[in-house]
């Protein structure tokens, strides 16, 4: 008698929770992973902290993680779920390339960083490779912490110089906030401009914020 041969059990579905504070956004991800067969949409999460509530309560083998939200933003998020639970699989997806931001996030724990403008093209690749344990960053982002490796960092302090100028305060002001002398605040500015390769304070601002020192 010969014996049939058994099918093989279908792997399980890749278990992703999506979170965005985007409604039209989060839609068009939940579109594409419906219609992937092996993929299954856990949930969704509009912030930081619905997206830990949620990844507790879910337990999805990925998330995908916006970085710029109200109140807890993804980098805190991300933090948060690795504290609990160390090998949780979260790929962030941001709107800018910037360096600083990136390694803050990989730091925290993110196994893959992705342009919202390559989500077409590479999306489906990232989730799937997030979910088998291998980092994935988008070329782009790996060009830019390349470049940029070898850079003397931001202080603290320049960085609160920074976000100040960005709100638009004078140095005297800055001074006043921060409780240094506007000579101080000259010196931090100088320090900062040859750091970010700029001439001015307009082009320090967005240079930072590109780069992920600051958010404006």
């Amino acid at each position: 008698m010969i014996e049939q041969a058994m099918a093989a059990p279908a792997a399980p579905a890749i278990r992703v929770l999506v979170v965005d504070d985007h409604p039209m956004l989060r839609e068009g991800l939940v579109a594409v992973i419906e219609r992937q067969p092996d993929m299954v949409l856990a949930g969704e999460a509009r912030d930081g902290a619905e997206a830990v509530a949620r990844h507790r309560e879910l337990g999805p083998d990925v998330t995908l993680m916006d970085i710029q939200m109200p109140g807890m933003n993804g980098i805190e998020a991300i933090e948060t779920i690795r504290r609990e639970q160390s090998d949780a699989a979260i790929v962030v997806l941001t709107t800018y390339p910037g360096d600083t931001q990136a390694l803050r996030a990989l730091r925290a724990g993110a196994s893959g960083y992705l342009l919202k403008s390559c989500i077409r093209k590479d999306l489906l690749d990232t989730i799937r490779s997030a979910y088998a344990g291998r980092r994935a960053i988008a070329p782009e982002i790996a060009q830019e912490i390349a470049l940029h490796a070898l850079e003397d960092r931001l202080t603290e302090r320049e960085l609160g110089i920074l976000r100040l100028v960005a709100e638009g305060h004078p140095n005297k002001q800055i001074a006043w906030q921060l409780s240094l002398s506007t000579d101080t605040v000259k010196a931090h500015l100088k320090s900062i401009f040859a750091k970010l390769d700029v001439a001015d304070r307009t082009h320090a601002v967005i240079v930072a914020a590109r780069r992920g020192f600051i958010e404006i």
